[in-house]
């Protein structure tokens, strides 16, 4: 079989080639005009929440979600009871001890009955004798107690002008008195013994100023008297001794 050939007219040669058309030349894609892989992972993330944004939005129909919910399979998970634990057998009770059997006892022979006694011969008693006077003794009395010891005289009192002092106690103005003002005159009753030494004292008039006071019931302690004598003989006395506060 001959296989026919079709080929086409030839254009004519005095036909007139069509004005050039600039082309532009088309290269292949580089390295430079593809994405970042930043960019891409953006757009990837960005498509992939715009499908669950609008799968979201479909549930949000009541048609919709009631298609799905019944479409959708019920997965029931079957759980088994836990099998129950063996109770451990209690255990066996504890032997119990074995009672000793107690001996029989002895059989009891009774003795023979003794025989009577004969009956004693009782020997009478003496006589008594008469009673031997026995002499009293009578205690001699308790001796009479002594007479009671005089009650212990009290101090002596005398003037305030009586006390002498030794070494006089210093009556300053305490610096916060005088920066408050404070003024007057403290009187104290003091008890001086057989040495001159003040052993007790208290304030009987204040000035008015509890500091005052208590700068003169210190001084009081520093202070040293002449001894009270009476009849020649050094006595305790007692008296009153004034503590006079002026400001200058």
């Amino acid at each position: 079989m001959n296989s026919a050939r079709l080929t086409a007219p030839a254009a004519p040669a005095a036909a007139e080639a069509p004005p050039s058309v600039p082309t532009r030349s088309v290269r292949p894609p580089s390295s430079r005009d593809e994405l970042p892989a930043a960019a891409r992972t953006a757009l990837t993330a960005g498509i992939v929440a715009a499908h669950v944004a609008a799968l979201w939005a479909l549930l949000q129909v009541d048609a919709v979600r009631q298609a799905v919910a019944e479409v959708a399979p019920i997965v029931v998970d079957i759980v088994a009871p836990p099998a129950p634990v063996p109770t451990p057998p209690p255990p066996p009770p504890p032997p119990r001890p074995r009672t000793p059997t107690p001996p029989k006892p002895a059989p009891v022979i009774a003795a023979a009955p003794s025989p009577a006694p004969a009956p004693a011969y009782t020997v009478p008693p003496p006589p008594p004798e008469p009673p031997v006077q026995q002499e009293v003794f009578t205690p001699p009395a308790p001796p009479a107690p002594p007479a009671p010891a005089p009650a212990p005289v009290g101090p002596k009192v005398v003037p305030a002008s009586a006390l002498k002092y030794r070494v006089a106690p210093r009556t300053e103005v305490p610096l916060a008195s005088r920066r408050m003002g404070e003024s007057g005159t403290v009187v104290l009753r003091v008890v001086v013994d057989t040495r001159g030494m003040p052993t007790q004292w208290a304030v009987i008039r204040s000035s008015g100023h509890p500091r005052l006071d208590a700068n003169a019931t210190s001084a009081m302690g520093q202070a040293r008297f002449e001894p009270c004598t009476e009849n020649g003989v050094a006595v305790v006395c007692e008296s009153t001794a004034s503590f006079i506060y002026e400001l200058e």
